[in-house]
């Protein structure tokens, strides 16, 4: 007679924590609820009040804006500023160049960045640390603005659209997470690629790259914002009038209204055009409207890689 055995008891999956009904939470739990929500709801006013400031005093009234009386909603409502400032000579040819420069040197940096990330994880590069290093070391020292100066001068690179995109392509602190982000990747992929016969090119378009995303779009927003702003290095290096970019073109009109304004201030009767000219464009109107077309690409253009800011910014940032 055969012995009975117990059935083998199933193991005993532990129970997922549920939510505290509305009706059954303590008024501690309400109370913390209504304060966090009330701190975020003024962090989001704070975060979002500057934005919407420049929105209304670049749509109102110039002479109510320049007193600075227009703080909450628009006064006098009106888009001449806007008309003003897209009828600039040289404008369309001046954001055609800052968009190229933005697409073509966002995408060189990246790739570099990848790349270079990836291969100073690679143990049989020769060299390894010391390369790292070396690019490393670029961040804590520089030669000074005429040192560089005339390194881009002898380059040929002054009146060069290359300038825009040349200089920018490494970046110690891009490569740094991207560095640490591909430590945080499993060996195993490679090693089985190797195994498939995968040399160490195929290996990172194929394999790494494309595991990267997350990293790789926060690099990409980092590098697109500082395209974007950046005109000093036309303020620089550039003197050809069509290799301006956007921002120097609306920089140096602000300038130009600044002057204007002020000459109207000081002009009597003689400068009865300039006076006119003054009172339908004013420097705090001209500034207004410059910096909302100069941040308005960014802050559309952000949604679209904000999804993966978060996690590339942790991954490539804490190795684990």
């Amino acid at each position: 007679m055969t012995a009975l055995t117990a059935p083998p008891k199933r193991p005993v999956r532990p129970q997922r924590p549920t939510r505290r009904p509305a009706e059954h939470r303590h008024g501690g739990d309400v109370l913390f609820a209504i304060i966090n929500y009330t701190v975020f709801a003024l962090l989001v006013v704070i975060c979002a009040y500057p934005f919407y400031y420049l929105i209304i005093n670049s749509i109102s009234a110039n002479d109510v804006s320049a007193l600075g009386d227009v703080r909450l909603w628009p006064v006098g409502l009106h888009l001449d500023n806007y008309k003003e400032v897209f009828q600039l000579n040289g404008l369309p040819l001046a954001a055609a160049v800052s968009v190229a420069r933005t697409v073509i040197g966002t995408v060189a940096t990246v790739l570099a960045s990848a790349f270079l990330g990836f291969m100073f994880t690679q143990k049989r590069m020769w060299a390894r640390q010391f390369w790292y290093r070396f690019v490393i070391i670029t961040m804590y020292f520089s030669a000074g603005l005429i040192p560089v100066f005339i390194i881009m001068k002898n380059l040929g690179l002054t009146n060069n659209f290359w300038v825009y995109v040349l200089p920018f392509i490494v970046q110690p602190f891009f490569i740094i997470l991207v560095k640490t982000f591909v430590e945080s990747m499993p060996e195993s992929l490679q090693e089985a690629a190797e195994l498939d016969g995968a040399n160490i090119v195929q290996i990172f378009f194929r394999i790494y790259l494309p595991n990267m995303t997350p990293i790789l779009a926060t690099v990409a927003i980092f590098s697109a914002v500082a395209q974007w702003n950046s005109f000093q290095d036309t303020l620089i290096y550039i003197t050809d009038q069509s290799l301006y970019t956007l921002q120097y073109l609306l920089y140096m009109f602000i300038n130009q209204a600044s002057s204007l304004a002020q000459a109207a201030q000081n002009a009597g009767g003689d400068l009865s055009g300039i006076v006119s000219a003054a009172t339908s464009q004013t420097p705090t109107s001209i500034r207004m409207t410059v910096s909302v077309i100069v941040v308005l690409p960014i802050i559309f253009i952000y949604p679209l890689f904000q999804r993966f800011f978060v996690k590339g910014i942790m991954l490539g940032a804490v190795k684990g």
